[in-house]
């Protein structure tokens, strides 16, 4: 019997690590999909209470069997493992917009707009501290460390083993890590700095990161992020602009960080043609493949602030009149399905998250039918079987006011697996979400920052350190990234209270994943 929380007859989380899907059995499933012998709807379950995929312990051994979902797309043939995982021809000069304002700072998101969430809590929290059964992974509590882009990565983008090895598993204890999105091809890039998943190097040096986190008793899954429009042509040897569903830019908000510092404006993507739509498909299974060799225990599809695959959800970017186009809302959702179909024949479907930003505005996005495109959109993802649905249902983060905001009611109604929910959460506010049944996973972002030991601090009602300076979160380096102190380290010292501007910067700068 599945257990979707907490309930009699549970396995409790003893710490224990729950390594990925083996070699062999993702080369045999890719071949199998490549070569239309398993069709790219056919999604890998898991029987609840196994053994983790890999896993050597013969007392539960896994079973796996396949299931075709109804909703899925047919997809044309994915290409060969071999075929280079990038962009070529996608675009003509990069036409750059008439005018760029000075740079302003890019403050992360997951702050609330009133209030800090450094308060001392005057009840310790409990329904945020219980275990809950996250498919077949067992959490031991309900607080997520969401994607937060910290630019600890080298100039070429592979991941810095030793000190992200340590940022994460300092923050071991939450119910689950995600790390910082990561791009899945060099057409992805859009951020110095930020990790790639897309080469051998990357993979090994992952592995060292995941490594660190396991044998801290953590689980971490990893971000699949392609920026789509949200990139520039600095970022690319061939000098090829960003890539997106129409060619449509982002409307000037202060320009885009770019190589070498400062930032540049934004540039008019490349509208994306059919075949290289189907490509970039192939780009996030090899991305998820590689996640998965290096030691991810699974993976989240980056569907939200205006990147790539929420860019053809939204009609201010969608203008198509094909497949891929605006005239409906299955229309707008069949790229983010093909990409979801295709990761779920090489990922467990227990282990794959998609994020969405229904309400959000970052990235000049906001569509006026959101209130039944997005419900939409979950209506569909609902029918994977999926690890959960990462919903920003925050407004801390802006909003678009094309209507009243989208709740997490709005998506339990349609959405039945698990809801994580995201932006702007204080303690208070995440653990009457989770008492109350609105989600079943909260993720914070700011506070941990500098809070390695969150769940604690929460648990027992103790004062958050003092919030992380802007100047350090993309930063090279330890300052501002491993250096705060555990309550053990340092004692429970007193939080100084940020003012609200302090917290929150220039909303317009914000930088989130």
């Amino acid at each position: 019997m599945e257990c979707g929380g907490v309930r009699a007859g549970c396995t409790r989380w003893n710490g224990a690590v729950h390594p990925p899907l083996s070699a062999p059995s993702l080369r045999n499933r890719t071949a199998a999909v490549a070569a239309g012998t398993l069709g790219c709807g056919a999604v890998l379950r898991q029987c609840p209470f196994k053994s983790p995929p890999g896993s050597s312990s013969s007392e539960t051994p896994l079973r796996s069997h396949t299931s075709c979902s109804s909703t899925a797309s047919v997809l044309h043939p994915l290409p060969p493992r071999s075929v280079p995982l990038s962009h070529r021809g996608f675009s003509p000069p990069c036409r750059p917009l008439a005018c760029c304002p000075p740079p302003r700072p890019p403050p992360l998101c997951h702050a609330p707009p009133q209030s800090t969430m450094g308060d001392h809590h005057a009840s310790p929290v409990k329904a945020l501290m219980t275990p809950y059964m996250l498919g077949d992974l067992p959490l031991p509590n309900r607080m997520v460390l969401p994607p937060l882009t910290r630019g600890r990565s080298s100039d070429d983008h592979i991941p810095n083993t030793d000190l992200m090895g340590t940022y994460y598993s300092q923050r071991a204890s939450a119910g689950l890590l995600i790390s910082e999105g990561t791009f899945v091809s060099p057409a992805a890039i859009g951020w110095p700095a930020a990790p790639e998943v897309y080469s051998d190097k990357a993979v090994a040096a992952w592995r060292g990161v995941t490594d660190a986190v396991h044998a801290a008793g953590g689980r971490i899954f990893c971000q699949l992020w392609h920026t789509g429009r949200a990139s520039h042509s600095s970022f690319r040897a061939d000098g090829s602009c960003g890539v997106a569903p129409s060619a449509v830019a982002i409307r000037d908000d202060g320009g885009i960080h770019v190589p070498g510092g400062g930032k540049a404006p934004h540039e008019v993507p490349h509208a994306m043609t059919v075949e290289e739509i189907q490509a970039t498909v192939g780009d996030y299974v090899a991305a998820a493949q590689n996640a998965l060799a290096a030691g991810f225990d699974g993976v989240e599809v980056h569907s939200a602030n205006g990147y790539l695959l929420d860019s053809f959800l939204q009609t201010g970017t969608n203008r198509r009149t094909d497949e891929y186009g605006a005239g409906s809302l299955d229309s707008r959702f069949r790229f983010l399905r093909e990409v979801v179909t295709a990761v779920t024949a090489v990922v467990p479907a227990n282990r794959v998250g998609v994020r969405l930003s229904p309400n959000g505005v970052f990235n000049d996005q906001g569509s006026p039918d959101f209130r039944e495109a997005f419900p939409y959109f979950a209506s569909q993802l609902d029918a994977f079987g999926l690890a959960y649905l990462h919903v920003m249902d925050g407004l801390a983060f802006g909003f678009h006011k094309l209507g009243e905001p989208l709740t997490l009611a709005d998506f339990r109604a349609v959405f039945k697996g698990p809801i994580m929910a995201n932006c702007g959460y204080t303690a208070e506010s995440g653990e009457e979400a989770i008492a109350s049944g609105s989600a079943d996973l909260i993720s914070y972002g700011r506070p941990w920052i500098s809070n390695p030991d969150l769940p604690r601090r929460f648990a027992e009602g103790l004062p958050l350190n003092a919030d992380a300076s802007m100047a350090t979160w993309y930063s090279p380096g330890p300052e501002g990234y491993t250096d705060y102190p555990t309550v053990d380290e340092a004692g429970a010292g007193t939080k100084t209270e940020p003012t609200v501007e302090a917290a929150e910067g220039d909303a317009k700068g914000v930088k989130a994943l």
